[in-house]
């Protein structure tokens, strides 16, 4: 069964480290600040420039100027800080964010993000996604891995305008965990109830399947 966006977050939320700094995107991203592992220190960054930015809150702890760069509500931890945008895109720019997690239209078997817009529609703005793809070194994409179409998102080439080339690594999606390494996508982990046969199915770049696909764990709910 394909994973709910709760779960989506919580497998990426796995991939934190006691001691990083994360950017995390609109959309799903924003849900990792629910399920970082008790114990662990992690300092998230919103990039309208919040460091230290906590669960989203209560409805009796809604603070309406506390917002994310998405904006919805969000709480701060203790020792968080709040800055400019100039601040906080030169904490991105500077190569500071130990771990970047975005959502994709689109990426492909080269490490390509497509993120920011499809032509012939609105565009709000690109946001920061493409000085967070070349200011961070680790960066975790988390998207459905089909359209609502049924259409493949890992593609042997992304078709969109790109947010950054070469620079993704890993992707979390609705089916899967995969990794990109030598222009091919590595099948590492299946979501619970998921076949092998379906992820093949729905993936579009070479896919490159292990004699044995371990099911995904989660241990925070």
């Amino acid at each position: 069964m394909a994973l709910s966006r709760e779960q989506l977050a919580m497998r990426v939320a796995q991939e934190l480290q006691d001691g990083y700094y994360v950017n995390l995107g609109i959309g799903i991203p924003t849900l990792v600040a629910n399920y970082v592992p008790e114990g662990m220190e992690v300092m998230l960054q919103s990039e309208n420039g919040l460091l230290g930015m906590g669960p989203f809150p209560t409805e009796d702890a809604v603070d309406a100027d506390m917002i994310n760069a998405g904006k919805q509500t969000v709480t701060a931890i203790t020792g968080a800080s709040i800055f400019n945008s100039a601040e906080s895109f030169a904490m991105i720019r500077g190569g500071h964010v130990d771990l970047t997690v975005l959502g994709a239209f689109e990426v492909d078997v080269h490490g390509n993000i497509a993120s920011w817009m499809i032509p012939g529609k609105l565009v709000k703005g690109m946001g920061g996604a493409m000085d967070l793809v070349a200011g961070a070194d680790n960066i975790i994409v988390t998207m459905t891995h089909a359209d609502k179409h049924g259409n493949s998102k890992l593609l042997p080439q992304c078709t969109l305008p790109l947010t950054g080339a070469s620079c993704i690594n890993k992707v979390v999606t609705d089916l899967a965990y995969i990794e990109i390494r030598d222009g091919r996508f590595h099948l590492v982990e299946r979501a619970p109830g998921v076949s092998v046969e379906e992820i093949v199915a729905k993936t579009g770049g070479e896919l490159v399947v292990p004699e044995h696909v371990p099911e995904m764990q989660f241990t925070n709910g």
